[in-house]
């Protein structure tokens, strides 16, 4: 490997999250100058105004938008490594559309009755729904064979989920559906700092954990053969990745909604950046390039055309599906040179 442009890549990935962060503090429709907003950090509240805007709005969605986008690129990430597929990815297997499915009946059943749903239930809630979006992807799997068909068979899946969800939301009264309507379109505003906490323990635990499996998912990728003869238990392992898999999802889905793309597009650019598929190399910098991904996306909804704010999945998916593409024409030209070469 080449180390240094690895500690090249890490020291760009770092200096685009900092970068990020601080825009995203500072930018706004009331704005907010760099010195003003340390002045803030540090505890100066002589404007409650901009204390208010920077300490209560900001600052909670900037961070939720690095930490669940961190997220979601280690969760497609992991979901590439299990299927061998590079465009395999939460929101285009209908991971996604499952959790929002079991999080959108929760909601409208506890709300209906009165009741609030607590950010637990809502993980829970989420992962009940990725966990049996991807049970399912698993069953076609069997029977399917072909990337492209796999993909079809998640879009598939992705709209009886929404079918349902929509089935749901019909019956639903109407203060209900607004709450639904705005979790449903992905987005990280009304982000509280409880929320923040949750899903920073969260985050912290789940890529703790990913972390520990770097290296039999490294003999995994070279085969399930070759993993086995270096000792690994490829059903553990492969049931241990799914479940991690569909749990970062689930969070994800759970605090902001479906984002679309970025458990695709990320992955692939950290290793085409990187020039490796090294997992204990790649995590780290999924987890960085996934923030600083969807801190800019989120800038970007909420400021081309403010005060209007634009739904996040559609800025991420701007950006999110040429990639995938991209990826898609190269791997098929690289399939007709071969065919050809042959």
């Amino acid at each position: 490997m080449n180390w240094k442009r690895i500690w090249g890549s890490y020291g760009l990935l770092l200096g685009a999250v900092a970068v990020l962060f601080l825009a995203g503090i500072c930018v706004g429709s009331t704005g907010t100058t760099l010195p003003q907003v340390a002045r803030i950090l540090l505890g100066d509240s002589s404007d409650q105004a901009a204390y208010r805007i920077v300490w209560d709005i900001r600052l909670p969605r900037v961070l939720a938008s690095a930490i669940l986008g961190g997220m979601l690129s280690v969760s497609g990430f992991l979901l590439q490594t299990f299927f061998a597929n590079p465009i395999a990815g939460p929101y285009v297997l209908g991971i996604s559309s499952g959790a929002k499915l079991t999080v959108a009946v929760a909601m409208l059943v506890l709300l209906g009755q009165g009741i609030a749903i607590s950010s637990a239930g809502m993980v829970l809630a989420a992962f009940a729904g990725a966990l049996g979006a991807t049970a399912m992807i698993l069953l076609l799997s069997r029977y399917v064979r072909g990337t492209a068909m796999l993909v079809v068979g998640g879009v598939m899946i992705g709209y009886i989920c929404s079918a349902v969800t929509d089935f749901f939301v019909t019956f639903a009264d109407d203060a209900d559906i607004a709450n639904l309507h705005n979790w449903s379109q992905g987005s990280f505003s009304g982000i509280s700092w409880a929320n923040v906490r949750d899903m920073a323990v969260l985050a912290a635990v789940l890529l703790a954990l990913t972390m520990t499996l770097a290296k039999p998912m490294e003999a995994y990728q070279l085969g399930e053969s070759y993993a086995q003869s270096l000792g690994v238990n490829v059903r553990r392992f492969r049931l241990e990745l799914i479940i991690l898999s569909s749990l970062l999802s689930a969070c994800v889905t759970a605090f902001a909604g479906p984002i679309s793309f970025v458990g695709i597009a990320v992955p692939h650019l950290v290793k085409s950046l990187l020039k490796t598929a090294k997992p204990l190399v790649v995590l780290p910098a999924c987890a960085l390039g996934g923030a600083a991904f969807c801190m800019l996306c989120d800038l970007l909804a909420r400021t081309l055309f403010a005060p209007t704010e634009l739904n996040l999945s559609s800025v991420t998916a701007a950006f999110g599906a040429p990639v995938v593409i991209g990826l898609m024409v190269t791997r098929q030209s690289r399939r007709s040179q071969g065919g050809m070469a042959g």
